[in-house]
């Protein structure tokens, strides 16, 4: 049975952040952690060793695969800022073309730094991805 890694714990956030290397990385997290608290109206949460994550949602594939994830999070990686909205939201794709200098992966979103993107996009990108996986996984 496959095992989930990333998991909601009991890490301390701020312990987190503060263990960033990069100054204005860990600068950048901190702003970051006041914008999700600030837009989501959800608690900071450690997810896995690595991702900060707000509220979570349950979900179940097709394929039998399911478990726990947050509704959005990020993480201030050595390389670049991971952002996680939801994976399949064509909205996603429409906000992105406003959002900044930033890259995609299949689930992240990755930037540089704050100062590349649009403040006001990155909200409506966390609004719009909690709206759509609420509704895509209503029995939550």
């Amino acid at each position: 049975m496959y095992e989930l890694k990333t998991k909601e714990n009991d890490r301390s956030v701020i312990e987190f952040i503060e263990n960033v290397e990069n100054p204005k990385k860990r600068e950048d997290a901190y702003k970051l952690l006041d914008i999700f608290i600030e837009t989501t109206g959800y608690e900071a949460k450690m997810w896995g060793p690595s991702i900060i994550g707000f509220g979570s949602y349950h979900y179940k594939y097709e394929s039998g695969h399911e478990g726990d994830a947050p509704l959005v999070g990020f993480s201030p990686r050595k390389a670049k800022i991971s952002l996680y909205f939801a994976v399949g939201d064509t909205k996603r794709e429409e906000l992105l073309k406003d959002f900044g200098k930033h890259t995609t992966g299949k689930a992240c979103v990755y930037i540089n730094k704050i100062a590349d993107i649009d403040l006001a996009v990155l909200k409506a990108l966390i609004h719009q991805s909690i709206k759509f996986l609420k509704e895509t996984y209503p029995n939550n």
